[in-house]
């Protein structure tokens, strides 16, 4: 059975960058990344933003990981996941352990890889605006009950991996 990490963090804090890094160190481990942004495309397309379809979201993503475990050594689920009850589903439905990828707002605004806080800090009836980004003008829970919080603030992508890897050794041995 894998070991199931839920990575929960704004756009942009560097939740698949961290994964694909994690994986990319271990070639001899079978790793599987659930990334949000590639299911929201495939297996969640038919779902919106609301907070019915986001939790949803996680639930299918959820019930994915739990049927793909007997094949995988780690299964990394990376989405915003921006509610507790979201979380707490992923808990429930597979034992997935809690990782906080944290990136403060004045640097995910500098970073803007795809442009969405941008679009969000727009102004109201602008045709571009975007009314749903998490942390900006939709809301973002804090999590609790987290295993590991990495600060992508500050920390680099090499430091954030080694942080993960240390979790991961020293905690599932």
């Amino acid at each position: 059975m894998a070991l199931i990490l839920q990575f929960t963090g704004m756009s942009g804090a560097g939740k698949t960058s961290i994964s694909e890094a994690f994986k990319a160190s271990y070639p001899n481990k079978k790793i599987m990344i659930l990334d949000g942004d590639l299911y929201r495309k495939t297996l969640c397309a038919d779902l919106g933003f609301t907070k019915t379809d986001r939790i949803e979201n996680v639930r299918r993503l959820g019930q994915l990981a739990s049927t793909l475990s007997r094949d995988y050594d780690v299964i990394i689920i990376a989405v915003i996941n921006p509610y507790e009850e979201g979380r707490a589903v992923l808990k429930e439905t597979c034992s997935a352990e809690l990782v906080y990828i944290y990136c403060s707002l004045d640097i995910l605004l500098r970073r803007d890889t795809k442009g969405l806080y941008k679009r969000a800090l727009l102004l109201n009836g602008d045709p571009g605006k975007l009314d749903n980004l998490t942390g900006v003008n939709d809301i973002f829970e804090e999590p609790k009950n987290v295993a590991l919080t990495i600060d992508t603030s500050n920390a680099g992508l090499e430091e954030s991996v080694t942080k993960l890897t240390s979790f991961v050794t020293n905690t599932f041995k």
